[in-house]
């Protein structure tokens, strides 16, 4: 579980910081801004990975995944969470602010969690599915407080975007989870494949067909580019956590922690931006903290008897 409530709060990590990167020049108000920042995040993400896994020695090891069947499933859904889910959750920002991003693209678990029932035949008792509606209802809750700033956008481009994320990102992690199964394909070679995948179809799909390569590539070499890697950082670290939580605890109690990202926005906003929280984000906050543990936790009693054997 330790692994899902981490990759929540480096993703919210990273959410704060490419927040803060995008309002740089020369991001700010340009049109291309959400496919070229994706574009730079994944690149980076990429690179990342590729000198962490050389540094451990184990490039050879995703080059031999990437020719069974479950390599090429992980690709499949590094093109679902990358180019259609990031994205849509990009473009849905810079239309529709982050704020109505957040209420509608953190139902992604609720989509995820009936692919898992369908697909992956994953079960979650019904008290989990309460706690994981609170959690929903805390993240409304927690977006909707902050609506005030006035965003001059497409509406309705960006609640399609929106609604891409949510249908991308929840369809990864089942797809990953399935091909994370074979022991050929291990988290860290999954997720090796996805940033690698996701980065080349951006490079030579997405972005050309958008028109953003150029924008990008001058925006390579501009400081706000260096804010944007930062951001991969945190974001290659949280998926990191992200993928050992779905191979060891299934795609739905792993998108259930993953969803705390939210939360821990608030407190890193707060950290970094110096963006004080309202009493109803604190208070949904804590009920969405509270509720995604609850949400990934089978039998409730486990948590009260782990907390008496600390105590003890």
């Amino acid at each position: 579980m330790k692994y899902g409530i981490l990759s929540g709060a480096t993703w919210g990590l990273d959410t704060v910081i490419l927040a803060m990167a995008v309002a740089l020049v020369p991001f700010v108000g340009a049109t291309q801004a959400p496919i070229a920042s994706a574009l730079i995040h994944d690149v980076a993400s990429t690179l990342i990975l590729a000198v962490y896994m050389g540094t451990r020695g184990r490039l050879g090891d995703t080059a031999a995944a990437l020719r069974t069947r479950s390599g090429k499933v992980v690709a499949l859904g590094a093109l679902l969470g990358g180019p259609v889910g990031m994205s849509g959750y990009l473009v849905a920002i810079n239309n529709i602010g982050p704020a109505y991003t957040a209420i509608i693209s953190t139902f992604y678990p609720a989509v995820g969690t009936f692919l898992a029932f369908v697909l992956l035949k994953e079960r979650m008792r019904p008290h989990q599915v309460v706690a994981l509606l609170v959690a929903l209802g805390a993240i409304i809750a927690i977006g909707w407080s902050s609506t005030n700033d006035q965003v001059s956008g497409n509406a309705l481009l960006g609640v399609a975007g929106a609604l891409a994320c949510v249908l991308g990102w929840g369809s990864e992690a089942v797809v990953l989870t399935w091909g994370m199964r074979d022991d050929a394909v291990d988290n860290e070679t999954a997720l090796q494949i996805r940033q690698m995948t996701s980065a080349l179809a951006y490079l030579f799909v997405i972005a050309p067909l958008a028109g953003s390569f150029g924008f990008a590539l001058k925006s390579a070499m501009s400081p706000a580019t260096a804010v944007v890697v930062l951001a991969a950082l945190a974001g290659t670290t949280s998926y990191l956590f992200y993928y050992k939580a779905l191979g060891s605890i299934g795609a739905s109690r792993g998108m259930a922690l993953n969803i705390s990202y939210s939360a821990w926005a608030v407190i890193f906003a707060l950290v970094l931006q110096g963006s004080v929280p309202t009493p109803l984000q604190v208070v949904g906050c804590l009920v969405l903290l509270v509720g995604t543990v609850l949400a990934a936790t089978p039998d409730w009693r486990e948590l009260k008897l782990t907390r008496t054997a600390n105590a003890a």
